[in-house]
């Protein structure tokens, strides 16, 4: 039995159409990342699996159970971490736990218990008598993703889970996703850190325009666009180093700048090796670091989607 089976999901609204024929089936027990650009159907899709938003078209079933006529039934073995924190701010971090467990009909005997474990794990334990409006975005994403769990779920929606937080919470929350993983939880995950998805994720799923572009893990999808290969180089130069005098080296298709090192797409490595060593003797400077790279998630993201995340965006509504 699959955790997730979605069956040629489509939803339109009026003459939009936000998903066209989707199909994916999640195996229990896996992290599945469901990557796009901004409008590009992940939060509809997400509506749709959580029983929030009726499909235009067919069918989502959630360990068997059909979401929208077994709807009760499949939403009990689901939590959701919406992007934004659900919490109510005029309440503890307690109080919010033991109200969530009320609404999912955790077990009188079990909440308390339940609710413990959860703040211990966050490291919300000394707040949890604090009402949360002076809790930091941190706290609160990590109060957010202890809710979702309170009913011990057997599938966990997380959508960007890790979004704008600081060091500490994104740490503390990614060990969580491990260790649910590790525990056989099943964790569908929507994000826009694709290098989050590269290190979390069994499989990705990268939507477009309401089509799933492509399914695999990420290390199979790398493969497929090998010909984005790429050099990796940093200087030590008496005058900065320019993109535009590294596109000059023979068999470099393009020179981005990234931090204090510069990336150089090509599909003969050796050759801009020499190519740039000969730049940093011409021009008297060293090289500090060099070194070859095969294509990123981030690449087929790119390639797949036609959208380069680095310099452009797109405004529609997901």
């Amino acid at each position: 039995m699959f955790a997730i089976e979605a069956l040629s999901l489509s939803k339109r609204f009026g003459d939009l159409t936000a998903l066209s024929h989707v199909d994916f089936t999640v195996s229990e027990g896996e992290t599945f990342g469901y990557l796009g650009p901004n409008g590009a159907g992940k939060t509809t899709t997400i509506r749709i699996l959580t029983g929030i938003t009726t499909p235009t078209e067919g069918t989502a079933r959630i360990f068997g159970k059909d979401i929208v006529k077994e709807t009760i039934a499949a939403r009990k073995q689901i939590g959701i971490v919406h992007e934004t924190s659900n919490i109510y701010t005029d309440l503890t971090a307690w109080q919010n736990m033991m109200f969530t467990a009320e609404l999912y009909h955790v077990p009188r005997t079990l909440r308390e218990k339940r609710g413990k474990e959860l703040l211990e794990l966050f490291g919300l334990t000394e707040r949890k008598d604090d009402k949360t409006n002076g809790f930091s975005k941190g706290m609160k994403r990590r109060l957010t993703l202890a809710m979702g769990l309170v009913n011990d779920p057997r599938l966990l929606f997380l959508d960007e889970p890790t979004s704008g937080l600081d060091v500490q919470s994104n740490l503390i929350i990614r060990d969580v996703i491990r260790d649910l993983n590790c525990q056989g939880v099943t964790v569908f995950l929507t994000t826009h850190n694709i290098e989050e998805a590269n290190l979390a994720c069994d499989r990705v799923a990268i939507i477009n325009r309401g089509r799933i572009a492509a399914i695999d893990s990420p290390e199979r999808l790398k493969k497929t666009i090998q010909s984005v290969q790429s050099v990796e180089v940093a200087f030590d130069s008496p005058k900065p180093v320019t993109v535009e005098e590294l596109e000059q080296i023979p068999t470099v298709s393009e020179a981005l700048k990234q931090g204090d090192k510069f990336r150089l797409i090509t599909e003969d490595p050796p050759a801009v090796i020499d190519g740039v060593m000969a730049f940093a003797a011409a021009r008297k400077a060293r090289v500090i670091s060099i070194t070859t790279l095969g294509p990123s998630l981030e690449d087929v993201f790119i390639r797949l989607t036609g959208l380069d995340i680095r310099t452009k965006g797109v405004k529609t509504v997901d």
